[in-house]
């Protein structure tokens, strides 16, 4: 499909909708220097992170064509900073997708949009080469009929695994789905529908029952998920579902936010367009997550008032959303000055000053590659990682299919690359996520590498 096609079938669903560091400034004393994604009951790494791991989606022909975990020295003091210095292949292509680490970080949980697997590796053994620790292959069975494991977030003891999609009609209805930390199943809780609000409020016209992401505000007891599209949807060919009319109308377009202690939904919002990934503050006086629209090109905030009401409200745009940039993950900085924002179609990623949440100015543009999806930002804002993937059905063709993983140190006015690996030269496949590992979190040090801590947020 030409881009002008590809370009008037997202307006015309972004249409039908309507109807994703302090970076600028020095971080204070004793910051760390982890992922700005994670959540708050993790220990954070404090200094320089050691290793990235990168789930990956295998290729058929390429390698050995499996998923596989790929770590990534990234310690500068090392002699193979920069390098692969691992890979744990874990059997045929799941469509791998997100993954995330456990409370304690002993454990990193990545699960399979198409299996339904979801593959726990071993993290603190030896970080600088995990291992495979245990799969879950009854995800389906167990939480009464969710499909495509998303989002594995750390709570006190527990991993909240958000589904996509369910093997009823493979639409976008969907679930939480609450795990111990050692794998064992819990409880499911449904997202609220229009016939069945479970208890929750409506505010607005809709209450599609689609899930996404998920992240909490400890302080405020809340936990908020945004929403996406189906198992029927995110593994078909993309020029094919664009072309599709009734494909197009199965995104979800709702933020719901839920008690955390009783994980009992509280109320639906209208965020029209599929909300993809919540980045919430970190300060303790800032009661507000970002997300973006995918459909329509977004930035929304999702706040509580000074009255402790609930709200969402759309506050910028995402370069023209008459060009259908895709906005797909971002990343906000530790002291909720800046959000990183990146855009597949267009493989660029910017910077918002977010100083004055209602109000976000960008201050900078830069193209990453032909098409970028994730971004991982370290807790002191000064380092930059960027992948590829966004599914596989979905990457683009040809020559415009780069996939890679680079790192840029940011030094508050521009971004500066440090490395960069091919994973289609090196054999590797797809590179979607990043998570960070340290042998400072298991008293364990890096040969010829300095000291490091960590600490308890």
């Amino acid at each position: 499909m030409n881009s002008s096609k590809l370009r008037n079938r997202f307006l015309a669903a972004a249409l039908g909708a309507a109807g994703v560091c302090t970076v600028a400034g020095l971080a204070a004393p004793g910051a760390v220097a982890d992922e700005t994604c994670q959540s708050p009951y993790m220990a954070k790494i404090v200094g320089q992170e050691d290793f990235v791991y990168v789930w990956t989606l295998g290729i058929e022909g390429l390698g050995d064509g499996q998923d596989k975990l790929v770590t990534v020295d990234t310690n500068p003091k090392s002699k193979t900073y920069g390098k692969v210095v691992a890979t744990l292949s874990v059997g045929g292509r799941n469509e791998a997708h997100h993954s995330g680490l456990t409370d304690d970080r002993q454990y990193l949980w990545a699960g399979g949009l198409d299996t339904n697997k979801i593959f726990i590796f071993d993290v603190h053994t030896d970080p600088a080469k995990p291992t495979l620790h245990k799969v879950i292959e009854d995800f389906t069975a167990k939480s009464g009929g969710v499909v495509g494991p998303h989002t594995t977030y750390a709570l006190p003891g527990r991993m909240m695994v958000t589904g996509l999609s369910n093997n009823q009609d493979h639409g976008g209805r969907t679930a939480l789905v609450e795990y111990t930390n050692a794998g064992d199943y819990v409880a499911t809780y449904w997202m609220p529908t229009d016939d069945n609000l479970r208890g929750a409020k409506k505010t607005g016209k809709y209450a599609d029952g689609y899930g996404y992401d998920i992240r909490a505000l400890p302080r405020l007891n809340a936990m908020v998920t945004s929403s996406f599209t189906g198992w029927s949807n995110y593994m078909m060919d993309f020029g094919k579902m664009l072309s599709d009319p009734e494909a197009m109308k199965r995104f979800g377009n709702t933020v719901t936010v839920w008690n955390l202690h009783t994980r009992q939904p509280q109320e639906v919002f209208d965020v029209p367009g599929a909300p993809l990934e919540i980045r919430c503050a970190w300060q303790p006086n800032h009661n507000y997550c970002f997300t973006t629209t995918a459909l329509t090109s977004k930035l929304w905030l999702v706040y509580q008032d000074d009255n402790g009401k609930w709200g969402t409200k759309a506050v910028a745009d995402i370069g023209d959303p008459a060009k259908i940039p895709l906005p797909v993950d971002i990343s906000i900085s530790s002291d909720d000055n800046h959000l990183w924002v990146n855009t597949f179609m267009d493989g660029t990623t910017r910077l918002f000053d977010i100083s004055d949440p209602f109000a976000p100015k960008q201050v900078l543009e830069q193209r990453i590659g032909a098409q970028v999806n994730m971004v991982s930002s370290s807790w002191d804002g000064k380092r930059l990682y960027y992948t590829t993937s966004l599914l596989n059905n979905w990457d683009k063709k040809g020559k415009d299919n780069e996939q890679f993983l680079k790192l840029y140190h940011w030094d508050g006015k521009q971004l500066s690359k440090q490395f960069e690996i091919d994973f289609l030269k090196e054999k590797l496949g797809r590179a979607h996520q990043m998570r960070f590992g340290a042998y400072s979190l298991y008293a364990k040090q890096a040969p010829g590498a300095g000291e490091t801590e960590i600490a308890q947020r």
